[in-house]
Formats: structure tokens, C-alpha cells, sequence
């Protein structure tokens, strides 16, 4: 036996929650936006920024290394110099520096590398995402304007005539009181 009266208990909970939907598209979107965009500069950075970056720290790192290595040699050529601890530790650690620095370009070459790899299926989901949002979401949007429509429709052709409720008093009418 099927019903014949709907039981709706709150038409506005449809609305509020058609209005809360249209807030969460906006907010989801710009999100979705704001994360292609740092998808895009982490890499500009990592080809562009950081390879450079490291690059030139090679350059300068070797400078210095050359310099504590002639350094080095200057202070053993020499007859006024009995030690040359001083010398051999600043070759170590340019020559540590160094290896840092190439390291460094290493990662930043292999992140080059492979940085589509590791990122491409989390945009995939990111467009996945963006496409329910763009096409999907307003679908769902007008189908509750619509539901909210037809429920109101169907409560006035029901509502009993003699059942309605008296409009509130204005707010003037509820000062002279």
C-alpha cells in the first residue's frame, strides 16, 4: 500500500542545505585552484630554482676548494711553516662542501626526474575532483532547488484551509502591544 501525504518535516533544511552545498563548491574550488598552483611552482622550483641554486654552489664550493688546496700547497712548499693542520682542515672541509653541494644537484636532478611521476596521479585525483565540482555539483544544486520547489508546491495544494496558521504581527503591531 503505498502513502498518500508525504511526511516532510523541514522544506528549509533542503534550502539551507543547497545554500551550504553552493559554499562548499566555491571554498572546494578555489582549494583545488590554490593546490594546481603550488603543484606548478613546486616544479618551477625544483627545475628552474633549485638546479640553479645547486649549480652555483658547485661552482663556489669548487673555488674554495681550489683555494685551501693551493692554500695547502703554498703552506708545504714553504720552509717558515711547520704545520700544516690548519691548511689540511680546510681542504677537508671545502672538499665535504663540495660533495654536499653535489649531492644536493643529485636529488634536485632525480626530483626533475620523477617529480611528474610522483605528483601526476595526485593531480589525476585533483581532476577528478574538479570535474564532480564543475559538473556534478550543480546537477546536485538544482536538483534540491527543485525538490525544495516541489515540496513547497505539494504543502500548499495540501495544507488544510482551515488549518493555517495567522501571520506573525508586523514588527510595529508588536510595540503597540
Amino acid at each position: 500500500m503505498a502513502a498518500t501525504n508525504a511526511q516532510v518535516t523541514s522544506i528549509d533544511a533542503l534550502g539551507d542545505f543547497r545554500s551550504d552545498l553552493i559554499i562548499f563548491r566555491a571554498t572546494a574550488m578555489r582549494v583545488l585552484d590554490e593546490a594546481s598552483a603550488e603543484v606548478s611552482r613546486t616544479r618551477q622550483w625544483i627545475r628552474h630554482d633549485q638546479r640553479l641554486h645547486w649549480e652555483g654552489e658547485i661552482r663556489r664550493r669548487q673555488k674554495k676548494l681550489d683555494q685551501a688546496l693551493q692554500e695547502l700547497m703554498g703552506a708545504r712548499l714553504s720552509s717558515l711553516k711547520d704545520s700544516t693542520t690548519a691548511q689540511q682542515n680546510a681542504v677537508t672541509k671545502a672538499r665535504n662542501a663540495l660533495h654536499e653541494a653535489e649531492e644536493k644537484l643529485r636529488a634536485v636532478r632525480y626530483w626533475d626526474q620523477n617529480f611528474d611521476l610522483a605528483a601526476d596521479p595526485l593531480v589525476k585525483q585533483l581532476g577528478t575532483l574538479r570535474t564532480i565540482l564543475e559538473q556534478d555539483m550543480p546537477k546536485a544544486i538544482a536538483f534540491l532547488a527543485n525538490a525544495q520547489h516541489a515540496l513547497d508546491v505539494y504543502t500548499e495544494k495540501h495544507t488544510p484551509t482551515g488549518l493555517q496558521a495567522e501571520p506573525a504581527p508586523a514588527p510595529e503591531e508588536q510595540k503597540s502591544s
